[in-house]
């Protein structure tokens, strides 16, 4: 079984069905994937809707995640040691999350965010000129 963790970007390119998702969607779609939502992401969207810097209908995406069988990934302080490691290549505190998590568990990253393949070999770059 593979374990998927999906970046912000990519919970938010799968709610306006972008494009861009088409390069994964039978990864997402396979069986032999698990697929999991942070709940760092769904703070990062709470936090960027309550700012007006994201106009998006925050339960209806997670109640649509939820139907499509993916799983929440709570975090935990398991991850802080993780989390501590990362060297400091950028300041995202969620992207520092995910990766922690993704490293922790270990799982595959999916992101559009080509700095974070700097971290881990588990990130997975979906390629945003598609």
């Amino acid at each position: 079984m593979m374990q998927l963790l999906l970046d912000t970007n990519i919970v938010l390119w799968l709610a306006e069905d972008n494009p861009k998702i088409n390069q994964i969607k039978p990864l997402l779609l396979s069986e032999e994937s698990q697929v999991f939502i942070s709940t760092a992401s769904w703070w990062e969207i709470l936090i960027k809707v309550r700012a007006n810097k994201l106009d998006v209908n925050l339960k209806k995406l997670r109640f649509s995640a939820k139907e499509a069988g993916f799983l929440e990934l709570p975090i935990s302080s398991d991850y802080l040691n993780a989390y501590f490691e990362l060297p400091k290549l950028h300041k995202d505190p969620f992207d520092h999350m995910l990766l922690a998590q993704a490293i922790s568990c270990p799982m595959r990253l999916i992101t559009g965010d080509s700095r974070l393949t700097e971290y881990s070999s588990l990130v997975m770059l979906i390629d945003e000129r598609s």
